[in-house]
């Protein structure tokens, strides 16, 4: 399981003209889930993400975690993330977990996360969907599990 996280001021994602998913201040997570991956990856990427300490202290450095900076969650599904690009010029989704694997992975880290007590908003799973952010910082942040 592949994730790009990125604090946030505010991010949203549309599908159509429906804003399905939107947080202020908080981590926007785009998921990739790979052929591998199964509930541990899922419930480690939500351990993970929970006690992430990205958000400034009163000192301006990176000592707080979401709960304590009053931040939320936006997940969003990206199988894109599981691409290589080793070959040619198009990029190769072998590595992609098939749908009917990463939905259920997506949804376990959603629920792990909500179940530690944190807003999780999420994009909808096979759409075409903009996402919108305010990149605070910049910070972005890659993690596999």
């Amino acid at each position: 399981m592949r994730l790009v996280i990125q604090r946030v001021s505010s991010a949203s994602v549309r599908v159509g003209a429906e804003t399905v998913g939107a947080i202020g201040r908080g981590l926007l997570v785009l998921v990739g889930v790979e052929r591998e991956d199964g509930p541990a990856s899922a419930l480690a990427a939500a351990e993970k993400l929970a006690g992430l300490r990205v958000f400034d202290d009163g000192a301006g450095k990176m000592n707080l975690d979401a709960a304590a900076a009053g931040g939320a969650f936006l997940v969003v599904s990206q199988f894109t993330l599981a691409g290589s690009l080793a070959r040619g010029r198009r990029p190769s989704f072998d590595r992609a977990a098939p749908p009917e694997t990463a939905a259920p992975l997506v949804e376990t880290l959603v629920e792990a996360l909500r179940r530690r007590g944190f807003e999780v908003a999420t994009g909808r799973f096979r759409a075409h969907m903009e996402v919108a952010l305010v990149n605070d910082g910049p910070v972005t942040l890659i993690a596999d599990f």
